[in-house]
């Protein structure tokens, strides 16, 4: 890999590890809504621009009902439940649950039909992933928060089947103008949510600075990023980041919000990983990454 590959490498591993660090400290003082709201549009008001620039807009045509179907799978859904679900769950947690994507996208891609190499290695992956998810959920989660990582679960599941549908179905497009108008159509969605939700009262200064960033920073900075090291490296490289991610939110949670290390990270954290590689050893035929 040249140098710049790992410059891009390791700042897409950081920055989208960051997201459920800044998601944690702007539930604090704000909606779901109001924070999924400004995150798309601020992604919107970026992307959009660049993929009108370089000509990609018009190569939408004839594709509308899939970009829909992406921004609801991939987006809409995701994004509110992981939102909600940091609202109880630390973002440790919420991270490193959120590691099992690949496991799931490997699932679901046998029982598509898209990857009918079920090897040894891969059930084996598949076993100690779920054991790793089993032990963090068993040993850390109370009764009460049960129903956010119930919510993960519809995150983890949007973002296994967002890159199948930009694979199978958008494939024909540029992967910026689907993304940069499933963020157009999110704001529209999620707007009106936003506005019967605002705050009334005031909000410090760095929860609307941790929203900033995760609109400008971790999704359209990141998906600029990304773009750019899919073309230096391929995609088959570009998804080691998988590995990376869930690293980083746990030592930000740890190291900023000073989240306990409990039994159930330090038991589930290497399963989950060394489940995911090895769940998808080889490279699956479709890929894609999890933005958080």
């Amino acid at each position: 890999m040249t140098r710049r590959g790992w410059i891009l490498f390791w700042s897409l591993g950081l920055i989208w590890g960051l997201p459920y660090l800044l998601i944690k400290v702007s539930v604090a003082d704000l909606t779901p809504p109001v924070i999924i709201f400004l995150r798309v549009f601020i992604s919107a008001i970026v992307l959009v621009p660049i993929a009108w620039k370089l000509g990609y807009l018009s190569q939408l045509k004839g594709h509308w009902k899939w970009v829909f179907a992406f921004a609801i799978i991939e987006i809409t859904l995701p994004f509110g439940a992981l939102t909600f679900a940091e609202i109880r769950l630390s973002s440790s947690m919420s991270g490193l649950l959120i590691a099992a994507v690949p496991i799931v996208s490997a699932v679901i891609a046998w029982r598509l039909g898209l990857d009918d190499r079920v090897t040894g290695i891969r059930v084996i992956g598949l076993a100690v992933g779920i054991a790793g998810v089993a032990a963090l959920v068993g040993l850390d989660v109370t009764g009460s928060e049960i129903g956010s990582v119930a919510a993960l679960l519809i995150t983890i599941v949007g973002y296994a089947l967002g890159p199948i549908i930009v694979s199978k179905r958008l494939a024909g497009v540029p992967a910026l103008a689907a993304i940069a108008m499933a963020m157009v159509i999110n704001s529209v969605i999620y707007a009106p949510f936003a506005i019967a939700t605002w705050p009334t009262q005031t909000v410090p200064a760095s929860t609307w600075i941790a929203v900033v960033a995760l609109g400008l920073v971790c999704t359209a900075f990141a998906f600029i990023l990304f773009f750019s090291l899919v073309a230096e490296v391929g995609p088959a490289r570009t998804t080691v980041i998988t590995y990376i991610n869930p690293a980083v939110a746990v030592v930000l949670g740890v190291v900023v919000l000073s989240e306990p290390i409990t039994l159930g990270l330090v038991i589930g954290f290497p399963l989950i990983l060394l489940g995911s590689y090895l769940a998808t050893k080889k490279a699956p035929v479709f890929e894609g990454e999890p933005m958080g």
